[in-house]
């Protein structure tokens, strides 16, 4: 590490310890003013056995603790960076060197488990309906449902997920790691528009080296880091999934694409149906599309294919209730013309008897 990058990341440790509690708000504005800062932080992160990681890993700490959104974010942008260390240390049976990420990590997961009066949280989702529009479809193009949201509510269908209450974690264990790192990368997912594009490079990078470290892959993308292969969840991958589509869709393709490509490699060895199914309908949704890769500093978003509000199922479409309007219809038609025909063959034998009978 360089003596300049030395030299800024103390002079950041130690002019957030005098600053008032009046003062914190603008200090977290001014953050983003410091172009030299996070590159710095980054090094020292990569560095496993850098004198500064532990006052830096405390003080990133410090900065969530404090509540302050901006702080928060600001320590978020390194969560990639931070989960490697930890997954790589943890592989190379090196714990000495992954202690104090250890504790910045447990210390963010049980902070975010509660709520401000210290009670457990529970996030709840509701599973969205056809018969309601969303950004991916609308109601009308689908055509006639049978099952509508009312037939749902009173077949008691509607569906809601929850999540939580999550326990508090003091220590990292094979049980509870997997746990505890796909929580916070659900907290990251949540502050995505906020991210770096250094910190969505650093997502991607984890999500290929996580899903690669080996395997065959490994040699094809000329990583020479560890060779260790790491144990995944379908859960994890899934929220790894959930990042790389951001990026791919702003700014981030080359290494967007190749970390979608490795995820789904993995989640095919491991047979998780949870990631396949997620990551080949992103696939598919970004097949064709025109993703801009210059698109690092514009308006952040996330590209999707809207379905048209034209229906696609013509007007004239029969139906089982056509049918019966259609025969009902045809009866009542065929009833009228019935006694027309029968009256018109009344009057023609009316006008043949009278011109027999030689009547005017």
């Amino acid at each position: 590490m360089l003596a300049m990058d030395q030299g800024v990341v103390e002079e950041w440790l130690s002019e957030y310890k005098t600053l008032p509690d009046s003062a914190v708000s603008t200090y977290a504005a001014s953050l983003k003013d410091k172009g030299a800062l996070v590159p710095a932080l980054y090094k020292v992160i990569r560095e496993n056995y850098s004198d500064l990681l532990e006052p830096v890993c405390h003080q990133l700490f410090e900065f969530y603790r404090s509540g302050e959104p901006q702080l928060q974010r600001f320590t978020l942008q390194f969560l990639p960076e931070l989960l490697w260390s930890l997954l790589s240390a943890s592989a190379a049976r090196d714990p000495h060197t992954s202690g104090c990420i250890e504790a910045l990590l447990l210390g963010i997961y049980n902070l975010e488990i509660v709520d401000k009066d210290g009670q457990s949280k529970v996030l709840s989702f509701t599973v969205p309906s056809l018969s309601k529009p969303s950004v991916y479809h609308e109601p009308s193009a689908i055509g006639s449902m049978a099952l509508t949201e009312g037939a749902l509510a009173n077949h008691g269908l509607s569906r809601v997920v929850y999540s939580g209450p999550h326990l508090q974690r003091e220590t990292f264990t094979a049980q509870n790691r997997f746990e505890v790192l796909t929580f916070l990368l659900l907290c990251y997912n949540a502050a995505l528009s906020y991210m770096t594009s250094t910190s969505l490079q650093s997502l991607c990078q984890l999500s290929s080296r996580v899903c690669i470290c080996g395997y065959p892959r490994q040699q094809m993308r000329r990583y020479k880091g560890i060779s260790t292969r790491l144990t995944v969840t379908s859960e994890f991958l899934v929220q790894l999934i959930t990042g790389i589509h951001y990026a791919l869709c702003n700014g981030e393709v080359e290494l967007g694409s190749k970390a979608l490509d490795d995820v789904l490699y993995r989640s095919q060895l491991e047979l998780f149906p949870e990631a396949l199914l997620v990551g080949n309908a992103i696939k598919s949704s970004l097949r064709g599309a025109a993703l801009k890769s210059n698109n690092k500093e514009g308006a952040r978003s996330i590209q999707v294919e809207i379905t048209p509000t034209s229906s696609r199922i013509s007007r004239n479409a029969v139906t089982s209730l056509s049918i019966r309007g259609h025969r009902w219809k045809r009866h009542g038609e065929t009833h009228t013309l019935g006694k027309e025909v029968i009256s018109s063959s009344r009057t023609e034998t009316d006008e043949h008897f009278e011109n027999s009978q030689g009547i005017d």
